[in-house]
């Protein structure tokens, strides 16, 4: 910093510019107009649709949304939390590039930052950002629409930097950006991936603990995990809103503990075994780390114009429009890994792990062994289900592990490690720390491995393999089996093509390192080479699955659900608060309909365990007193050409209603079986814990009485009601106790659950006014927090830059 030229600079404004290009080549058919059309966000279009009106009209957030599962907190959602200053930083850090393009620059100038502070050359630190980027899981997702993921995992590298510079006693610049970094990634919304980063930071800890005890320091590291536990602390304060209101929903949501006591060999005190461990890694399957399809791919491919399908279904006379389908179309099942469906493999690159086995034999220190551990880590918990010795340890003595479903995740770790481990090793070739004989020698121990393994599945790919997997048995019953020969044939290719491209791509890699190691190509070159090769590598097979066909235009775009003939139907009915069940599509893995009415279904990760629940015990098996008292006035179904049509529920039992009596269970078993054969018109099904709030009510109802909904707004519900006598009233309102208030006359009372889900209140006699609000303490307490800590922390990033500028001009002198 003492002399700082553009010849200084020139490395670190390239980068940007590098990672600028590649971005934007990536992307490029946002250039024309286009853009990139992701399930996941037309699925959060539909989910977020009333949520999004509503702020739009009053520009205030509504906090919940009756669009999905019959109502249900918008946290996970769509929730603006605009008292975190901080998170408008993150337009800094991805230059305000368009979506999604910007996630990927943030990956990149994220690991750039992570590799400046291990001290490694910006040239090297270019090649390894792009490693890290472009690994293909981070594309998938973005593919997918996981943006929040994205954005997560794009904070990880940065944040990793400032707990390092922490632990390298650069107390207050680590301090500030272990804050700022933290607080963007808790920002991001993705507990997950940041549960994830957690196991690595506690292995670094770990790490770092036993060599300050070696080395008499422990002084100096309590001091580093003070001033990283502050930042943690100031991070949480600046996020406390979502924090606090995901802490408070997430117990009521299928990821808390039940109440049933069903099935208590599968019950955790979060999701269920068995559907947390779902989407579980194959052991075999983990080698797409270094081979890309090792496993297939996606689940359904293209057929090659040369493939043994097509061969196959030429010689058996197929029609040519047939075998077209085949080769425009993802149709051919290609995956055999052991998910039940995937979009594409977790590919590391093959660069990146001949590197990563390399680190592990020249690079010493705490963070070599933390980072191998975690990688370790990762792996054994992708397995999930075919790992149950490990997966079990962690379900049941793990805080928190059993929050989250798709355990193959847990690979993130491992795209994150192994590239770090990777370039520290290229930092130790290009530093000539070691003696030239050693370091060749550890290149043929890596290379052994690497490119053995490659070689071999390159000329034996059926030595060891079946390529069959666990779906080929559900196949089987649609394909004849010398096409599902063909399938297998072609599965073997495509494993030994991958092969042979890892091996060249390892092979390159050993010979440009053993050029510079024995002074027969100068670092500049070496470094160019790399990133080409790294590039190369990663950014064709990413290709494969983000690619041209990925974007359409904006005006299609724009529109994710056109209205059907039913959507049109039901949305001249007037009234402004019902429920719809649409039967034309999977109602409880859908958003469609959510976007134009108020769904007894939805899609979502997080919804309320009581209402999945409702749904498994009686939604399912056709129970229409439970799907008339959600107040259901339509069905969308099929005609006779399999065209939606809205058809009236005759039998739903609307807004509110006034009930005979009530039948008090003990407990949450009975309270569902209750739902099995009663009439919701006549009788509330009430847990005993709310006897309490029954006394007032005399097992009367005024036949003449009645509750009506004067205004509907999706966080407040303004009823008319008249009886003669006090009533039971029900409302087709799903119950929330952590927000929703009710207010009769202007003045706070209590109400209860009713029906597993619904809401209920003793009403007095007379004709009165209730208004439900909802309120949650956690956000608006939680906003004030955010805002004073967000101030705080930026003046102390202005303090911590005014401090290094003093710095750096006092070196100058």
């Amino acid at each position: 910093m003492k002399n700082l030229s553009f010849k200084t600079l020139a490395p670190y404004l390239a980068a940007i510019v590098i990672f600028l290009v590649i971005t934007m080549a990536f992307f490029s058919p946002m250039m024309e107009g286009k853009k990139l059309v992701q399930s996941d966000i037309i699925n959060f279009q539909g989910a977020s649709k009333e949520i999004a009106d509503y702020r739009a009209k009053t520009g205030e957030e509504a906090l919940w949304t009756n669009s999905m599962f019959g109502g249900m907190p918008a946290y996970q959602i769509s929730v603006n939390y605009t008292s975190n200053l901080i998170g408008y930083l993150d337009k800094l850090f991805t230059l305000g590039l368009p979506h999604p393009a910007n996630l990927v620059f943030l990956y990149f100038i994220g690991f750039f930052i992570l590799m400046l502070v291990l001290k490694i050359d910006p040239w090297l630190s270019i090649a390894g950002a792009i490693g890290f980027g472009f690994s293909s899981f981070y594309i998938i997702i973005i593919d997918a629409g996981h943006n929040s993921q994205a954005h997560a995992i794009g904070y990880l590298a940065p944040l990793l930097a400032g707990i390092l510079l922490t632990l390298r006693k650069k107390y207050l610049t680590g301090g500030v950006l272990t804050a700022i970094f933290f607080s963007l990634e808790l920002k991001m919304n993705h507990p997950q991936i940041t549960y994830y980063f957690m196991m690595v930071l506690a292995l670094i800890g770990i790490a770092e603990c036993i060599e300050a005890v070696r080395k008499k320091q422990v002084g100096s590291f309590l001091m580093s995990v003070g001033v990283v536990a502050i930042a943690g602390i100031f991070a949480i304060l600046t996020n406390i809103t979502n924090i606090w209101t995901t802490y408070e929903y997430s117990k009521y949501t299928i990821r808390g503990k039940t109440e049933l006591t069903t099935e208590k060999e599968n019950r955790t005190s979060g999701l269920d075994k068995d559907y947390a461990t779902q989407w579980s890694y194959g052991v075999g399957e983990t080698m797409t780390l270094l081979i890309p399809d090792f496993a297939g791919g996606s689940s359904n491919e293209k057929a090659g114009e040369h493939s043994a399908v097509v061969k196959v279904l030429r010689d058996n006379n197929i029609p040519e429009e047939t075998i077209r389908h085949f080769i425009d179309e993802p149709a051919v099942p290609m995956y055999w890994g052991s998910q039940p469906f995937t979009s594409g493999p977790f590919y590391v690159g093959a660069i990146i792990v001949f590197l990563f086995i390399l680190g592990m034999i020249i690079v010493k220190g705490p963070l070599k062994w933390a980072l191998l551990g975690a990688t370790i880590l990762s792996v054994g918990l992708s397995w999930g289900h075919n790992f149950m010795t490990l997966t079990d340890l962690f379900f049941s003595y793990v805080p928190g592990y059993n929050k989250f479903r798709t355990v193959s995740m847990t690979l993130v770790i491992a795209e994150l490690t192994m590239p770090v481990l990777g370039m520290l090793a290229v930092k130790e070739i290009f530093n000539r720390s070691k003696d030239p004989k050693k370091l060749f020698n550890a290149l043929k121990i890596a290379f052994g491995i690497a490119g053995g393994l490659t070689l071999l599945f390159s000329v034996f790919p059926g030595l060891f393999l079946t390529f069959t997997g666990p779906s080929d048995h559900y196949l089987a019953k649609q394909y004849p089996d010398w096409l599902m020969n063909a399938i297998r044939e072609d599965r073997q290719t495509v494993l030994r093509m991958d092969a042979i491209r890892s091996f060249v791509l390892i092979l390159l890699t050993g010979v440009l390192l053993w050029a510079f190691i024995f002074d027969k190509l100068k670092k500049q070159y070496c470094f160019a080479g790399l990133i080409l090769l790294i590039l190369i590598d990663l950014y064709t097979v990413d290709k494969r699955y983000l690619n041209e066909s990925s974007f359409s235009s904006k005006t299609l775009a724009a529109t994710p659900f056109e209205a059907t003939r039913a959507d049109e139907q039901i949305l001249r009915d007037k009234d402004p608060d019902f429920r719809v069940l649409n039967v034309t599509v999977n109602p409880f893995t859908d958003a469609s309909t959510s976007y134009y009415h108020k769904s007894i279904g939805g899609y979502h990760g997080a919804k309320l365990r009581r209402y999945q629940e409702l749904f498994d015990e009686q939604i399912s098996k056709n129970n229409m007193t439970v799907v008339n008292m959600l107040n259901t006035k339509y069905f969308i179904v099929p005609d006779n050409e399999k065209r939606p049509v809205a058809q009236l529920n005759p039998d739903a039992l609307g807004h509110a209603w006034f009930v005979k009596g009530y039948k008090l269970v003990d407990n949450a078993d009975l309270e569902l079986l209750s739902l099995t054969n009663f009439n919701p018109k006549d009788t509330a099904i009430i847990d005993k814990r709310f006897s309490g709030e029954l006394q007032s009510f005399n097992n009367q109802r005024d036949s003449v009485g009645f509750i009506r909904l004067d205004e509907y707004r999706p966080n407040r519900l303004d009823y008319t009601y008249r009886t003669a006598v006090n009533g039971l009233a029900v409302f087709s309102e799903i119950y929330y106790s952590d927000g929703w208030n009710a207010y009769l006359d202007g003045q706070l009372k209590p109400h209860f659950r009713a029906n597993y889900v619904l809401r209920s209140m003793v009403l007095q006699a007379g004709e009165h006014k209730v208004v439900f609000k909802f309120e949650p303490k956690a956000y608006y307490t939680g906003e004030k927090i955010s805002l004073a800590s967000s101030l705080v922390l930026i003046v102390l990033l202005i303090l911590a830059g005014f401090i290094e500028v003093r710095r750096t001009m006092r070196a100058k002198k």
